[in-house]
């Protein structure tokens, strides 16, 4: 009777230590942060799957765009929120690749942020404009060559998917271009179809949409393998580069230090939420490979990540354009 009566003490104690907020959680709506603007990957997925949480958690979770200062802005917010669990952020490759593009960030990637789930990866996808007089990834490239460093691309902004990619594609191919960093996904694609950009290394789900419609053109795409998006545009690899794979990736985080029972309770809404069916498909039908996870596989690929860019900057110099 004693050891019982002990263990229920425990239990009682172990309540009692927990935030008066953690036990309630959540009891108001949700904000999750896009660090960039309005019709990018980011902000497309976010929209997916911020009322596909809320369903699991009885919530709102509303979508909050601030974007610039190459996700920083964001990423800044995010880790000096509260560590209540009401303030999250769809983290992307940028997370990882700040560190090596800037000398000032105003938080640490590896311990301002406590990992809820990795959301998924998607290829990049090469696009020009419909009018563009290249039809493949090598007559961009020769394109480029020929005209002695008059060719640009654009981005959504310094440290963003598309500038990584592009850098590294520009670096392996040889060539010189002007960088274009504008401040989030969407005017990137305007401006590309209105020809004021020569090519951009697109997010999938962000060039789909203008792909689809004929006003873009795709020459290749990222990944492994083909995109089941885009069966017949061939890879970077086999088109010109081989070996060549990189994915863009989305990852949930929260300011450090979040309750064990609320990091928790938002990992296990947002695996489920990316797990309803209608959810999975709306996030498929856009090209992302869907994951989730623990927080701790979340925690990992960031390190991964980030040991990844710092690798590669040893090797490769990226331009930022200010």
């Amino acid at each position: 009777m004693r050891m019982l009566r002990d263990a229920w003490a425990v239990v009682l104690l172990g309540a009692l230590a927990l935030p008066a907020g953690a036990q309630n959680f959540p009891d108001r709506p949700i904000r999750l942060v896009v660090p960039y603007g309005t019709g990018g990957i980011t902000d497309i997925t976010a929209r997916i799957v911020a009322p596909a949480m809320g369903d699991q958690l009885g919530q709102q979770v509303y979508v909050d765009n601030r974007p610039g200062g190459a996700g920083m802005i964001g990423f800044g917010a995010t880790a000096g929120a509260p560590a209540d669990g009401y303030t999250l952020v769809l983290a992307t490759t940028a997370l990882a690749a700040n560190p090596i593009l800037f000398k000032s960030i105003p938080y640490d990637a590896r311990k301002s942020f406590a990992p809820i789930s990795l959301v998924g990866v998607v290829p990049m996808v090469a696009v020009v404009p419909a009018a563009s007089p290249a039809k493949t990834l090598k007559e961009m490239v020769e394109l480029a060559r020929s005209k002695g460093g008059e060719t640009n691309y654009g981005s959504a902004g310094n440290g963003s998917d598309n500038h990584l990619t592009a850098e590294l594609f520009n670096h392996l191919a040889g060539i010189k271009v002007t960088h274009v960093p504008y401040r989030g996904g969407g005017q990137v694609m305007t401006d590309l179809v209105a020809g004021r950009l020569s090519y951009v290394f697109a997010t999938l789900p962000t060039a789909l949409p203008f792909i689809s419609d004929g006003r873009l053109r795709a020459l290749a795409t990222t990944g492994q393998e083909r995109s089941k998006a885009l069966p017949e545009v061939p890879t970077v690899a086999e088109a010109m580069l081989p070996g060549f794979s990189l994915y863009a990736w989305l990852g949930l985080f929260g300011p450090a230090n979040l309750p064990a029972p609320v990091q928790d309770k938002l990992n296990k809404a947002a695996v489920a939420g990316l797990n309803q069916p209608e959810t999975a498909e709306r996030l498929r039908k856009i090209g992302l490979e869907i994951k989730g996870g623990a927080p701790q596989e979340l925690g990992a690929h960031l390190d991964r990540e980030l040991n990844r860019w710092a690798d590669l900057a040893r090797h490769v110099k990226i331009e930022v354009t200010e």
